[in-house]
């Protein structure tokens, strides 16, 4: 656990977020092998299979994912005001909630996996293919819910080491288990899911053992574990914003799979590869807000609101220093990378085309991420998600679908950068109103 109310807020807030831009990378590089592989050995219509499962399971995930954040905040405050008996009280709760959540989560994903493939219009011959995976991969929510929940929970108090240890067993593993199932096994689409599962099953049970036995707040003896309402309720309340942010921006992917879906094969291939670089790359400014977040957090709960402006700016400089070197690295080398994934002539010029437009607004991208990562660690998340929405509903699809008429391809790849650009502004004025500052769940004294 680490302490966050003192200290130099440059040097915290750095340290704090490595951990986790070394952690979320690992993550990626789950998907990244995932479709090095596919794209290699199974071809393009396995590859664009897996890219059209990512939005739909992300839509699943993300009202869930949401609630789960709204505890966290909650814990971050509680931690800063030093009430740890709360904190461990909406650890168990939050726990309770993320194993119900992940059977419903399933449930509904297998039940459904094959319309909602036919209403994204995806090809008639990716549909067995695409539902094979997703279907798989959706056996192991409660290893995905339950790691991601931990992983959540620790960086609320302030730790972002642990979590990095477990991903980089799960990494490695992935990886192994990849290549035993295409390679060896010739298990096909099945064994990348089955790897995956594997992988984060793993990654969780380990660190349930270890969190059990060594960590003085975070226990998983499940008979001991209480659900606490009122603290649930003050959750959700902070939370529901986000998780209804979280799941429009995921049907906002799923909106924009189907436009992309009106060409053919080699541009929803395309689309996967490079929006999976494009995560990759978009790892360091998202995990310094993730990490400014829990700063707020705990920081608001010490009612140290000049220390959370100091912090605010040395993040918001940091993610501006790595932006600038990611675009450039992406701009240069993203035609290579592309072919790394598949040789497809037209699937790589496609995906290059995505990564040199969409990688020129990383600034735009970071800063607008930052500032939201303050205001939800203020547990300010109502109108962060109207200025998403917005940004993404009222600018970026209807973009989209009007680009793509007239520029083709490459005008669903504008109409990304545009909706950030409506985000950011939106997100600044507000920040800068000073409303985020009276939002926290502790009672300051003016």
């Amino acid at each position: 656990m680490k302490d966050l109310t003192i200290g130099k807020e440059a040097k915290l807030i750095f340290n704090f977020a490595l951990p986790m831009v070394i952690g979320n990378i690992l993550q990626q590089a789950y998907h990244v092998v995932d479709s090095i592989i596919v794209g290699n050995f199974l071809g393009k219509e396995a590859l664009a299979a897996q890219g059209a499962s990512f939005p739909i399971f992300y839509t699943l995930i993300a009202f869930v994912i949401g609630i789960g954040s709204g505890a966290t905040i909650v814990i971050s405050q509680y931690f800063g005001a030093k009430d740890y008996t709360r904190v461990k009280k909406t650890i168990d709760t939050i726990f309770i909630f993320l194993f119900f959540a992940s059977i419903v989560v399933s449930i509904i994903g297998i039940s459904f996996s094959h319309e909602i493939f036919t209403l994204l219009r995806v090809e008639e011959k990716i549909i067995p293919i695409a539902t094979t995976y997703f279907n798989i991969y959706m056996l192991g929510m409660v290893a995905f819910f339950g790691f991601n929940g931990t992983s959540s929970v620790l960086r609320g108090l302030g730790d972002s080491m642990t979590p990095l240890y477990f991903l980089m067993i799960a990494a490695v593993v992935n990886i192994i288990l990849d290549i035993l199932f295409i390679v060896v096994f010739k298990w096909g689409i099945a064994g990348v899911a089955i790897a995956t599962i594997i992988a984060q099953g793993g990654a969780f049970l380990s660190a349930a053992i270890y969190l059990t036995l060594r960590h003085q707040i975070i226990s998983f003896r499940i008979f001991s574990l209480r659900f606490d309402k009122a603290l649930f309720l003050q959750s959700l309340k902070i939370g529901l914003p986000t998780g209804f942010q979280q799941t429009f921006v995921a049907l906002g992917l799923m909106a924009l799979i189907r436009i992309v879906n009106n060409f053919d094969t080699n541009v929803l291939a395309a689309f996967t590869v490079a929006s999976r670089i494009d995560s990759l790359a978009a790892m360091p400014a998202l995990n310094l807000a993730s990490a400014l977040s829990a700063f707020v957090g705990q920081n608001l709960g010490a009612n140290k609101i000049e220390r959370i402006k100091k912090g605010f700016k040395a993040t918001l400089v940091m993610s501006w220093v790595m932006s600038f070197v990611v675009m450039l690295g992406v701009i240069l080398f993203g035609k290579y990378i592309m072919a790394v994934f598949n040789q497809d002539p037209d699937v790589v010029r496609h995906g290059t085309n995505y990564l040199v437009i969409v990688s020129s607004f990383y600034l735009i991208f970071s800063s607008m991420f930052v500032i939201h990562g303050a205001l939800r660690g203020a547990g300010d998340t109502l109108i962060p998600m109207f200025i998403t929405l917005f940004s993404l509903w009222i600018i970026r699809i209807p973009f989209a679908v009007f680009l793509s008429k007239h520029f083709g391809v490459n005008g669903i790849w504008w109409a990304i950068p545009i909706g950030w650009s409506m985000g950011l502004a939106g997100s600044y004025l507000y920040y800068h109103s000073g409303k985020w500052k009276d939002k926290g769940i502790i009672k300051r004294t003016h």
